[in-house]
């Protein structure tokens, strides 16, 4: 890219992107939109079946230190749920959870549970995702919660890990839709569940909500149906969404593209072939 060879870039990491912005030939395109990183809790793994314990670790989690030095500030700390403003029917009422060691210690006691808690992690997950586990097990300790990071080979990370071990790394691109995410990687019957949150009572009443919504037509309806749908996940889910990380694009100056951008996947929403030229 710096040389010129190639004219399009993605998935710019954000630790290169101050050098790269200063190399007259290339331009930096960042866009907000749906790409999240999550630490996904199985349910049919122990300890994670415990909601006491999962609340405890969704509170020891210091996201803005995670935006602040893994995004070094591109993005947004996350809320536990996989949408956020740009996709509709957005519940802005459920209030951002935040780094609270002393609640974090009180559900850990509750929950009974004793010893280290393992998180498996690889920068296949994410960049920067090693670096994040370390904060997370910094921060955990300060609630008297250990943490015991596995760092696991990139190689294999998707096939052996992910959807496999009880917490890991992980990322989503998003979907355009609140019912496309939640099809994708929430809903009972569906292979990438990646937390098993399927048998709780809250994750019954959520696949309820689900069905109901897409056959629903009244648009109020509907969004109280979707508005409920992330408070359960909220409340109860097994998905840390840590973080909102932006889409960041480097490409040459010789590439022109129009106002809108799209923000639900890389490279224009994959559309770029279609909507770029050469000026």
């Amino acid at each position: 890219m710096l040389n010129g060879d190639v004219d399009v870039a993605d998935n710019i990491d954000p630790k290169t992107v101050a050098l790269m912005a200063r190399v007259p030939i290339v331009e930096i395109l960042e866009t907000t939109g749906t790409q999240h990183y999550t630490f996904p809790m199985r349910l049919d793994v122990d300890p994670f079946g415990n909601a006491d314990l999962r609340m405890a670790l969704k509170l020891a989690i210091d996201r803005d230190e995670l935006v602040e030095k893994i995004l070094l500030g591109h993005g947004v700390a996350g809320n536990d749920i996989p949408v956020n403003p740009v996709m509709p029917f957005f519940n802005d009422q459920i209030a951002q959870r935040t780094f609270d060691p002393e609640k974090a210690a009180e559900h850990y006691k509750k929950s009974g549970h004793s010893g280290p808690i393992k998180l498996s992690v690889a920068d296949a997950a994410f960049s920067g995702a090693v670096d994040a586990g370390q904060l997370i097990a910094a921060s955990a300790k300060k609630a008297g919660i250990e943490i015991e990071l596995v760092k696991e080979p990139n190689d294999g990370y998707w096939s052996n890990v992910w959807n496999k071990k009880g917490w890991c790394a992980c990322y989503w691109g998003g979907r355009p839709t609140q019912d496309w995410m939640y099809s994708s990687a929430y809903t009972k019957d569906n292979n990438w569940n990646d937390t098993a949150w399927r048998d709780t009572a809250a994750a019954d009443r959520f696949n309820e909500v689900i069905v109901q919504a897409r056959a629903e037509t009244d648009e109020t309806r509907r969004q109280n149906q979707y508005f409920e749908a992330q408070q359960l996940l909220h409340d109860d889910g097994g998905a840390i969404v840590a973080m909102w990380a932006n889409y960041i694009l480097a490409h040459s100056k010789k590439l022109a593209h129009g106002p809108d951008v799209a923000a639900n996947w890389q490279n224009d929403g994959n559309k770029m072939s279609e909507r770029w030229w050469f000026s």
